[in-house]
């Protein structure tokens, strides 16, 4: 069955029943901000707003987008990136992809131009369809990706380049288009960090969605009476997956832009939220909020919200313990996963196992996992080998890539590059990780793009950039750099001259020191974390 079957549902069974509300929650400063100064999560408006749609509207929005997309040539097996932030329009879009047959292609909005012009051309996709603030980057490549692709814009003064979203669909029939689905029909293409500094293209089949509602309802028991607050970009796995369980009971979201405590404190408030789903720092914000005495409890309706959960990064013990005594009632779950496994939930640890905070958990509902040595054997319990999932959210491949497919793919076992161990009751706990790839906040950095661009400083001999852990991010990216020879520089220095790069991307600790390579070349970044105090960073940040 395809998930789109669940919207048509949805649409016929609850017509009039709200199922997604946009809150922009405040006034944004009035000052030119570039895509590299962009938050997780950006108000994307001057003036505060509330919007919201019903199923039978997001279902008719989805239905005249599809059938736009077939009016423009749009057949079943093409591929539609979407490079948009969070809002109403999103999902819909989405959908409308779905039900062409053709392939959905989230874009991270953070991407530079280079990175957009990457992925767009990878993925092979026929339509980009965009938003307001994306004209710049997007502008910068039209030349060069507009020849045999449509480009759409979502939004008010839609630039020259490109189609206008609004004044298209207006026109197209809101009837379903007659096209038939199958499980094993490829659905979307999501991308991945790798540690080349560009992300892969991961190539999912419609049963690979269809399995993560199923995985969602079943791990948080989503009803018809839940409400979902959703704050992530949508982009991710992690947040649409999730939500996919307010698919699935047909019940209502709420997709909150921004993530200061008081904001989502009144977002539960208000619009009844009962199941809300952070990243560690937003997390530790508001309790640091509440302990400070930034915000009073008392000013909010809090008591219908019964579950929080964490993903996208190792958690601390003592997070969850201060958590719990402040909110006693909630039920806490976190979810391990990666958009190789279709977003979060191949390993949970279970609402009913609080006791074992700090575990990523067991294997999630219809998952098998194992730990591995670098032969792929099963190790004995209570030793640290490679974690290895298997189930029906596994990606169907690298797409275009077959040595990166077979590196991580075997008789239907995803082998995940993480190091784990198994206690005593079966339980996963992360020690260490393979790749190279730094998760901080939730956000993937990739160590080569920010090497590649400290080594552009004249000073600068070598670079290595790690991961250290961090109380608030999880991680933080650390650059030892060794300078060359008679050269000198200060950490002040450095750090202005990374202001080029994207915030997110900005180093948070610089060293000077030599860096060691092996034989061969390569930067021994093994050693580096040894020395820095990382070689054990997700087993600390899971003890913190």
């Amino acid at each position: 069955m395809p998930i789109t079957d669940l919207l048509e549902r949805n649409a016929r069974e609850f017509p009039n029943d709200i199922c997604l509300v946009e809150i922009n929650p405040e006034i944004k400063e009035d000052r030119r901000v570039t895509w590299k100064e962009y938050e997780l999560i950006e108000p994307s408006s001057k003036t505060s707003y509330r919007r919201e749609i019903t199923w039978g509207v997001f279902n008719e929005k989805a239905n005249r987008f599809a059938n736009l997309l077939i009016q423009r040539g749009i057949r079943k097996g093409d591929k539609v990136a979407i490079l948009m932030m969070n809002g109403l329009e999103w999902l819909p879009i989405y959908f409308g992809i779905l039900k062409t047959g053709a392939l959905a292609v989230p874009l991270n909005f953070r991407y530079s131009a280079e990175e957009i012009e990457y992925c767009v051309k990878l993925a092979e996709a026929d339509v980009l369809v965009f938003s307001n603030p994306f004209i710049g980057r997007v502008e910068e490549i039209a030349d060069r990706i507009s020849k045999g692709r449509l480009l759409i814009y979502v939004g008010e003064g839609c630039p020259g380049f490109a189609d206008d979203y609004n004044s298209l669909s207006a026109n197209c029939s809101s009837q379903a288009p007659m096209m038939i689905l199958s499980d094993d029909d490829a659905a979307a293409i999501y991308f991945s960090s790798g540690t080349t500094g560009f992300p892969k293209a991961i190539l999912h089949k419609h049963r690979s969605l269809m399995h993560s509602c199923k995985v969602e309802q079943n791990h948080h028991g989503q009803t018809k009476e839940d409400v979902f607050l959703c704050i992530p970009p949508l982009y991710h796995t992690g947040a649409k997956m999730h939500w996919f369980g307010s698919l699935l009971s047909g019940s209502k979201a709420v997709l909150l832009k921004g993530t200061k405590p008081e904001f989502i404190l009144d977002a539960v408030s208000k619009e009844k939220c009962t199941i809300v789903w952070l990243l560690v720092p937003w997390a530790q914000e508001i309790i640091e909020a509440i302990e400070s005495g930034k915000v009073n409890l008392d000013d909010y309706e809090l008591k219908q919200w019964r579950l929080m959960h964490i993903g996208a990064q190792p958690v601390p013990q003592s997070l969850i313990k201060k958590w719990k005594s402040i909110f006693p009632n909630h039920l806490y779950d976190t979810n391990y996963g990666l958009s190789e496994s279709i977003g979060p939930g191949c390993v949970h640890l279970g609402v009913e196992n609080i006791h074992k905070v700090g575990a990523i958990g067991k294997a999630g509902y219809g998952w098998e996992i194992k730990i591995v040595d670098e032969n792929r054997n099963t190790v004995a319990k209570g030793e640290v080998g490679e974690l290895a999932v298997k189930g029906p959210g596994v990606m169907t491949c690298y797409y275009h890539d077959r040595k990166a497919t077979e590196e991580v793919l075997s008789d239907g076992w995803l082998f995940t590059g993480d190091m784990a161990q198994e206690d005593e009751d079966g339980f996963i706990f992360l020690v260490d990780r393979k790749k190279d790839v730094i998760i901080s906040g939730g956000e993937n950095l990739y160590p080569v793009q920010i090497e590649d661009f400290i080594r552009t400083n004249d000073k600068v001999h070598d670079v290595a950039v790690i991961g250290l852990a961090d109380k608030r991010l999880g991680e933080i990216a650390a650059a030892i750099i060794e300078l060359k020879e008679g050269e000198l520089m200060t950490e002040e220095e450095m750090n202005e001259y990374c202001l080029k790069l994207p915030r997110y991307k900005r180093p948070r600790k610089i060293f000077f020191a030599d860096i060691p390579r092996n034989p061969t070349g390569k930067i021994e970044k093994p050693k580096l974390r040894e020395m820095y105090g990382a070689n054990k960073l997700i087993a600390e940040q899971n003890m913190g």
